[in-house]
């Protein structure tokens, strides 16, 4: 069974720093499918945030770039992003993204992880 499970979210100062995870089960990153992240703020749509491809390629949202960094483990089987600078803006509901497994897990479905920079 194909699972995406997401841990790290929490509130932080602005300016401060946290690290999101996501184990997936049922495939192996990378070899099976390129990885992400998404975000959904209340009122707004799922937004691409970051993206980490098989040749190490990746892809950050202008509104995050220079303060997010994304990684993958394959030994864990688990993607993170370390969110550096973090700002009211970026409050919102964090969900990873398997490429092509999202017949399974739609994008910002399933549980995500809850990030608040209060301003």
């Amino acid at each position: 069974e194909v699972q995406l499970q997401e841990s790290g979210g929490g509130s932080v100062q602005a300016g401060g720093s946290l690290t999101l995870s996501c184990t997936a089960s049922g495939f192996i990153i990378f070899d099976d499918s390129d990885m992400g992240w998404y975000r959904q703020a209340p009122g707004h749509e799922c937004e691409l945030v970051s993206h980490i491809a098989n040749d190490g390629s990746t892809y950050y949202a202008d509104s995050v770039k220079g303060r997010f960094t994304i990684s993958g483990d394959k030994a864990k089987n688990t993607i993170s992003v370390q969110m550096n600078s973090l700002k009211p803006e970026d409050t919102a509901v964090y969900y990873c993204v398997a490429d092509d497994y999202t017949d399974y897990v739609p994008l910002c479905e399933g549980q995500g992880t809850q990030v608040t920079v209060p301003s």
